[in-house]
């Protein structure tokens, strides 16, 4: 069976580089065979406008390259393409390693914070497995806490290494999930993008155009890659979102070594840049990503200069040598 097409566009440490193994992949996870058929192009791939199609891909992934036994979401959640969350945390390590004498720092002593974990779990699981980091997980909605939670206890790279925390006040984002005395090298987000419910099903109408699965006779728009309220839109979508992230960074900047966010829209950049000018940050990084055809971008900022950031991750490689 033929890999699918490459992707060298990726991060050059993603797995996925080099396509998808479908041979492979339905080896680790038969289910996913009923899924995998040529496509128009001649290629062997999935139909990516399936939710279940979608959703098998991801968990094969997850089982062959990425040290997953378990691993599943009820319907309608977020189900991302790991290729591109892959590509966040390689270059988030590429981040650290700046300061770092250009090593990556690996080891549960690197904590990192995921705003907006939801029930896929994904960026601890790729973070755990690539680099072993450990993560605290946030999340507005408590259904989404209790899913994952059953994916860390279910795997051994998770377990004793992710932690979850729900976010009861909803206009909050590091207040009460970042506690005194704790300290991360990083924190992480895929902030809701949209504006209104509205604005992501024309989003999504428009991604379905694009795969050819839009018609007058199919009007329908499925969210193939799903997504609850909180994890697509919120009032003012990523613009408001990420400026009262960059806000509330302020209150603990010394908690943090480098705040980030993936930011979708180019147009976000003008307001973000303002936002970091007004809070005084020491230094900031827009960090460009492509996939494919898609062009994404992260922010990032700091309150501590260069040689700060160089001996807190000295004190920290320091830590992870006296635990092992």
């Amino acid at each position: 069976m033929q890999t699918s097409l490459k992707k060298p566009q990726l991060h050059c440490r993603n797995k996925h580089r080099n396509g998808y193994d479908f041979a492979k992949l339905i080896n680790r996870l038969p289910e996913l065979s009923q899924y995998v058929k040529p496509n128009p192009y001649g290629n062997v791939s999935i139909d990516f406008a399936d939710p279940l199609a979608v959703k098998m891909l991801n968990k094969a992934l997850l089982f062959n390259d990425y040290q997953m036994n378990y691993w599943d979401i009820p319907d309608g959640y977020l189900c991302p393409p790991i290729p591109g969350r892959a590509d966040y945390i390689h270059y988030l390590a590429d981040l650290l390693a700046q300061d770092n004498q250009n090593s990556i720092p690996t080891g549960k002593q690197i904590r990192v914070l995921d705003i907006g974990v939801g029930a896929n779990v994904i960026y601890p699981i790729i973070g755990c497995a690539e680099y072993g980091w450990s993560f605290v997980g946030s999340d507005i909605n408590p259904a989404a806490i209790k899913v994952t939670s059953l994916i860390i206890q279910a795997n051994a790279l998770l377990k004793n290494t992710v932690q979850c925390r729900l976010q009861k006040d909803s206009q909050a984002i590091f207040k009460h999930i970042i506690k005194p005395n704790e300290f991360y090298a990083l924190t992480l987000c895929n902030p809701p993008f949209h504006a209104s419910e509205q604005d992501a099903q024309a989003s999504a109408q428009t991604k379905l155009k694009k795969l050819g699965k839009l018609t007058h006779s199919n009007p329908k728009t499925i969210l193939n890659f799903g997504g609850q309220h909180a994890e697509l839109w919120c009032k003012g979508g990523e613009a408001a979102f990420i400026a009262n992230m960059i806000r509330e960074s302020i209150e603990y900047k010394t908690q943090c070594l480098w705040f980030t966010s993936l930011v979708s829209k180019k147009e976000t950049l003008s307001l973000i840049n303002k936002k970091l000018k007004q809070a005084n940050v020491v230094q900031s990084h827009i960090i460009p990503m492509a996939q494919g055809q898609k062009i994404s971008r992260f922010v990032a900022w700091t309150f501590f200069d260069q040689h700060e950031r160089q001996q807190i991750l000295l004190k920290n490689a320091q830590k992870g040598e006296q635990a092992q």
